[in-house]
C-alpha cells in the first residue's frame, strides 16, 4: 500500500502520522511543533484558495503549506 499524504485528506478526516517524506531541517521543525510518529490529527480545513492548509493535532490548530502536508505520511486512524 502507496503512504497517503496529510494534504490528500478530505476535510473532516482522520490519520495517525506513520513517516515523513520531508528534508531534516524541515521534519525537525514540524516535530518540533508535535507533529510525531502516531500523532492521530485531522484536517480542519483548506484556505479559500487550497493553501494552506489547517489541522487539529494535540488540542490545537496548526496550518501548514500544503507542500509540506505532502511530505508528512499518514495511515489509518
Amino acid at each position: 500500500m502507496n503512504p497517503r499524504s496529510l494534504a490528500s485528506l478530505a476535510v473532516g478526516d482522520s490519520g495517525r502520522i506513520s513517516g515523513f517524506g520531508l528534508p531534516a531541517g524541515l521534519r525537525q521543525r514540524l516535530l518540533e511543533m508535535g507533529l510525531t510518529k502516531g500523532s492521530l490529527c485531522t484536517l480542519v480545513r483548506f484556505a479559500p484558495l487550497g493553501d494552506p492548509l489547517e489541522v487539529e493535532i494535540r488540542g490545537y490548530r496548526l496550518s501548514l503549506r500544503k507542500a509540506e502536508a505532502e511530505g508528512v505520511f499518514i495511515e489509518a486512524p
